[in-house]
């Protein structure tokens, strides 16, 4: 179908058709660009966040960390207990048991044989020097002695006449009226007859001693405190067997302690040292003495120096025998320290002691003195400023790391 004139449209050949194209309008145009800052805005700050935290996550995690492993070597580092150790008091001493002896102590015996006649003083008795003790009778050697003074008078009486037979052939002899052989004779029959003479002299003299010992004298001055015989009872010297004690003496003016002082203290036994006694029948009293002499030599199996003190006892309150407590001052050189005993460690190096110095152990060697039990005395390598540690373990070694629980007081911290 053929469109009429009518409905066809002209279209001017200046104008060209051209599509619309959709404007934005204006206000939209203008929102778009602020919308994509913001939304970067929030995406950087949520970047931000998520920065810091991570951040804060490792930073916390290793704070953490180092925390743990300083907690850690904290927990490594052992806690101990110290304590300071006790100094002596300034007039120190130690105290050691010994047995009172006589100063001067004798067995009587008889220097002959026969029979207890008298005795004049028992057990207990406080004599004299010089008193006589006992007389003894002595028929036999009574009978020897008047032999040997007859024996005497004879020897004398020989000896006389060889004098007056030599005299007469020297003067005969000068004159020629004898021969010098004859001569000779008579002065080596006068040497023969003096020494039989002196030898008879000599045998009365011995006689006459053992005839003195018929009465027994005390040697010295003090107490008899034995006596072993009776009267009528034999009496034999002990030519053939061992003699009997007849009394038993003892000077008890002034005793004799022997004490046997421990190596450690041996600079204490000082000779003209002063040392007091005490005994338990005596309590609260105090006997004095002086440290005479020592054994200057310390005796191998005991370790020890034996000294002796010598006490004056006028009046007799200290027997012989007694057991008592002898009290040595120490020098101030020789003073020392204690510890309580669970202090020690007993290891193949010997005796030690831990110390703590400037925060590490230092394991000491120690040497000790007395031991009271739950306390021990030092009396080498500890000084009083020292912190030695209580109950150490077997795993304690020297320089290790240490903590203390309880500082002592008035002591250098360490």
């Amino acid at each position: 179908m053929i469109p009429s004139e009518e409905n066809v449209i002209t279209t001017p050949k200046s104008e060209t058709i051209a599509p619309e194209v959709a404007q934005p309008e204006r206000g939209e145009f203008s929102t778009q660009p602020k919308i994509s800052r913001t939304s970067l805005f929030f995406l950087a700050a949520a970047l931000a966040v998520l920065a810091l935290l991570l951040y804060s996550g490792i930073h916390s995690r290793v704070a953490a960390e180092s925390r743990l492993k300083q907690r850690t070597e904290e927990a490594a580092i052992p806690t101990v207990g110290v304590v300071s150790p006790q100094e002596g008091a300034p007039l120190q001493e130690i105290v050691l048991p010994g047995n009172t002896q006589a100063f001067t102590d004798a067995p009587i015996y008889a220097r002959t044989n026969g029979y207890l006649k008298r005795w004049y003083f028992d057990i207990g008795a406080r004599i004299q020097k010089g008193q006589l003790l006992a007389e003894i009778e002595t028929p036999e050697l009574d009978q020897q002695l008047q032999q040997a003074r007859a024996d005497l008078d004879t020897a004398q009486a020989n000896l006389n006449i060889a004098k007056i037979t030599a005299a007469r052939w020297q003067d005969l002899v000068s004159t020629g009226s004898v021969s010098q052989q004859e001569t000779d004779q008579a002065v080596s029959n006068l040497s023969a007859v003096k020494a039989t003479a002196e030898s008879s002299a000599a045998n009365v003299r011995r006689l006459e001693q053992l005839q003195a010992f018929e009465k027994i004298y005390a040697p010295f001055d003090g107490i008899v405190t034995a006596r072993n015989t009776d009267i009528g009872q034999l009496i034999d010297a002990g030519a053939s067997t061992q003699p009997k004690e007849l009394f038993h003496m003892a000077a008890i003016r002034t005793l004799r302690v022997y004490v046997s002082v421990p190596e450690v203290y041996s600079r204490a036994a000082r000779s003209g040292a002063q040392a007091s006694l005490t005994l338990d029948e005596f309590p609260g009293q105090t006997f004095h003495g002086t440290l005479v002499r020592n054994a200057n030599a310390i005796d191998i199996a005991s370790r020890t120096l034996l000294v002796e003190v010598d006490v004056d006892n006028p009046t007799g309150h200290l027997l012989p025998g007694a057991y008592v407590f002898v009290h040595l001052k120490l020098p101030d050189e020789a003073r020392s320290v204690t510890i309580p005993s669970n202090a020690l460690l007993f290891r193949k190096e010997g005796l030690q002691v831990g110390v703590v110095r400037n925060g590490k152990v230092d394991l000491v060697p120690v040497k000790i003195g007395r031991d009271y039990g739950n306390t021990v005395e030092i009396v080498s390598g500890l000084q009083p400023i020292d912190a030695v540690i209580l109950d150490p373990s077997d795993s304690l070694v020297g320089g290790m790391s240490v903590r203390l629980n309880n500082p002592p007081e008035g002591k250098a911290k360490q």
